[in-house]
């Protein structure tokens, strides 16, 4: 399961009003990279893909994913940080 909070469901409608119109949902991956050997990724998508796992969250926020990034995301949480020092997603991985 992934988990949305409230500030992360917000700034999720927020930019699909701003910036996405044609997508109803954010697709969350991981993909191989990175000096830990992996990095997560996005992209902003009209419709969830025939195997893809949904996940609603706050607000009728909609997630979704692939079998095999979910097995490195399952138990997350995606929130949104809103601190001085930075602005974006942020995922709180049980696993990671």
């Amino acid at each position: 399961m992934i988990n949305v909070t409230d500030n992360a469901a917000a700034q999720i409608h927020k930019l699909i009003a701003k910036q996405h119109a044609e997508a109803t949902g954010l697709r969350v991956g991981v993909k191989a990279g990175a000096c830990s050997g992996f990095e997560y990724v996005f992209a902003w998508e009209p419709a969830p893909r025939e195997n893809d796992l949904i996940f609603e969250g706050p607000q009728g926020v909609r997630v979704w994913t692939d079998p095999r990034s979910h097995r490195l995301l399952d138990g997350t949480t995606l929130d949104y940080d809103t601190s001085l020092m930075s602005r974006g997603f942020v995922f709180q991985n049980p696993q990671a």
